[in-house]
């Protein structure tokens, strides 16, 4: 679980793990949606690209201790979004949580792997 802890808003309730070559490159691409209460993790990946993908999503870029660098809301597919300074990992959302959450570069957040 994911959690801003600064709103108190949980921002995935459920946290896929991309942490390797391959399911780094493979991300979203294929999948029609993202749920709603899920996210997608890039440990070590610090740009993306939403090329082959079939809808929006929000794109955060996160330092080593989980604190929001960068907050992208709403990223069509086709782009490219290169590292935010300090950046270490990325998180891939539904579009709409950045705005649900009310999460802002700045903000912290609370990861809690045993949700895998």
């Amino acid at each position: 679980m994911l959690r801003n802890i600064d709103t108190g808003c949980v921002v995935a309730a459920r946290v896929l793990v991309a942490d390797s070559f391959l399911t780094r490159l493979r991300g979203l691409m294929g999948r029609r949606s993202l749920p709603e209460s899920e996210g997608l993790l890039l440990e070590n990946c610090s740009s993306i690209h939403t090329f082959f993908m079939r809808f929006p999503i929000d794109v955060v870029f996160l330092d080593k201790n989980f604190r929001v660098v960068g907050a992208f809301p709403d990223v069509k597919p086709w782009r490219i979004l290169a590292g935010v300074k300090g950046g270490i990992h990325t998180l891939e959302l539904p579009s709409g949580v950045l705005t649900s959450t009310g999460t802002i570069a700045g903000h912290r957040l609370s990861y809690d792997p045993a949700s895998r």
